[in-house]
């Protein structure tokens, strides 16, 4: 039995669609917060510095060449976050260059799981910012606008338990006062 393999060509995209994938470049840039952006690329120069010296490829990188990473990372004390997120990172960068991703690999999740099982870390857990521990921070004496500000900030993060960038983008049309208290509008947040 004779099979041949036929390719068949994709036309052109007409010149038209240069705004709209421009526009699309963009909306697929902002998928990810800029924080997260950062440290994704951060997370895969350090595994291209890895891979370089040994001559492996990055994109497409071997499942094998990520389990040797993992053990090389976790052999110079680096977390088992630490290395999640750099799995997480390299996943994205084979994903955006349409590859598939050696990172859900048997033997990489293996690897993985046993760093975590060997030298995994319980997590830190920070003590709660209860309403004895707030009113303690805001209680001071002073009167400046920055401190009045600083106190009030303080004070409606607690109670609305915000996040920290969800405060920093309040702006003071933002805020509402209602018969029934404050109304807060939240442009953005990460759980939108």
């Amino acid at each position: 039995m004779n099979t041949a393999l036929t390719v068949v060509e994709q036309p052109a995209l007409p010149t038209e669609l240069t705004a709209a994938l421009e526009l699309a470049a963009d909306f697929a840039r902002a998928s990810k917060a800029k924080a997260t952006q950062d440290a994704y690329a951060s997370d895969f120069r350090i595994f291209e510095s890895w891979c370089r010296p040994r001559g492996l490829s990055t994109l497409p990188a071997m499942p094998e060449s990520l389990c040797a990473f993992l053990a090389d990372e976790a052999a110079a004390g680096r977390r088992a976050s630490t290395l999640g997120r750099r799995l997480a990172a390299i996943r994205y960068f084979h994903r955006a260059a349409g590859y598939g991703t050696p990172t859900g690999d048997e033997k990489v999740k293996a690897v993985l799981s046993g760093i975590r099982r060997t030298i995994g870390a319980a997590p830190v857990r920070k003590k709660a910012a209860t309403s004895d521990i707030v009113l303690g921070m805001v209680g001071g004496k002073g009167a400046s606008l920055r401190e009045l500000r600083n106190r009030a900030i303080l004070l409606l993060g607690f109670a609305g338990a915000f996040r920290r960038s969800e405060l920093v983008a309040l702006n003071v049309d933002d805020l509402e006062e209602t018969a029934e208290g404050m109304l807060v509008t939240l442009r953005r947040s990460k759980t939108d």
